[in-house]
């Protein structure tokens, strides 16, 4: 898209600032919410914000999801500003973890199917114990076919 970005600016009619659009991106928060009230302030606060384009909130989880032209940090202090304790979502699935009951990893505040985003959960990159396990895989096209 640069040459229509270059080509365009000699079409515009709004003088250009300079000033580049932030990108769509989406911001996932822990919030603390215990009611109907709670859930609705901290939505409301961040709905209204400039460049928000959905917000979800699961308050099973105890998690917002906002989706965006926003900044990660403006987001955060937004729903801070309600008076509720909030926080980046720490959590990953934990299938995308490859092991996900090492101690720094497991966490028993998690929701289910989550755990946390650490370095310790991760594989070294070039560890053995991957290489073997993927030697007898069914889903390796070039395993082992003497069973």
């Amino acid at each position: 898209m640069g040459v229509l970005d270059y080509i365009s600016e000699f079409f515009s009619v709004a003088p250009s600032t300079g000033k580049k659009r932030k990108p769509m991106q989406t911001v996932e928060i822990k919030v603390k919410m215990d009611c109907d009230g709670c859930e609705r302030r901290v939505r409301n606060s961040v709905a209204h914000m400039k460049g928000v384009k959905q917000v979800e909130v699961n308050r099973k989880q105890s998690k917002i999801t906002v989706t965006g032209y926003v900044e990660r940090k403006r987001v955060l202090k937004k729903v801070q500003s309600t008076g509720k304790r909030a926080d980046f979502w720490p959590y990953i699935p934990y299938n995308l973890v490859a092991y996900p009951y090492v101690a720094q990893a497991y966490d028993k505040k998690a929701p289910s199917g989550h755990v946390k985003n650490s370095a310790q959960a991760l594989p070294a990159p070039n560890s053995l114990d991957e290489k073997l396990t993927s030697l007898f895989s069914d889903e390796n096209p070039n395993a082992c076919s003497i069973m």
